[in-house]
């Protein structure tokens, strides 16, 4: 795919994806969950206005650090006109998503130790496993994966941290 002029206006999809580095099938995506808009020429070819190649980086970028996409849209839908995002834009929206960044910051540090921990021992042993939930006792403190919740979240639901049980805050 030739490089669109730098002066381009509209960028067909294949062009936006060389540009991007994004596939032609996840900017249909994008566009079907109306992050990105297009317009059709008369022969129903997408055009997509230049700008676009900001707003696929702001959503990539923010995919990357772990914002879903359900939040992405929303955010963009908070810009005026629903435009690209500017640099005070980005720094608005990131500033936002800080708190949760930070919980999925530590849950992710957690599961690297945790399971630095398990594969270093190498038992491969349910008996001495620090994310073994014995007897299933954390199961009444709510669902999912409650030893690789971190401590902050488990807080936030009333549960031990990850590794502690309740009441004696030892792992086990």
């Amino acid at each position: 795919m030739d490089k669109p002029p730098f002066d381009a206006k509209e960028l067909t999809v294949g062009q936006l994806a060389a540009r991007s580095g994004v596939a032609v099938t996840a900017l249909h995506f994008y566009e079907g969950k109306g992050l990105i808009r297009s317009r059709r020429t008369p022969g129903n070819q997408r055009r997509f206005p230049r700008d676009t190649l900001r707003r696929v980086a702001f959503i990539r970028t923010a995919q990357r650090v772990g914002i879903p996409l359900r939040t992405i849209a929303e955010a963009l839908r908070t810009l005026p006109d629903e435009r690209t995002p500017t640099q005070e834009d980005w720094a608005r929206l990131s500033a936002a998503w800080r708190d949760e960044l930070d919980i999925r910051i530590d849950q992710m540090v957690r599961l690297r130790d945790r399971l630095t921990d398990c594969i270093g021992c190498g038992c491969l042993s349910l008996d001495r496993c620090l994310l073994r939930n014995r007897d299933d006792r954390l199961g009444d403190t709510g669902p999912g994966p409650r030893r690789l919740l971190t401590r902050r979240l488990a807080r936030e639901t009333r549960t031990p941290p990850a590794g502690e049980e309740e009441g004696d805050g030892t792992p086990g």
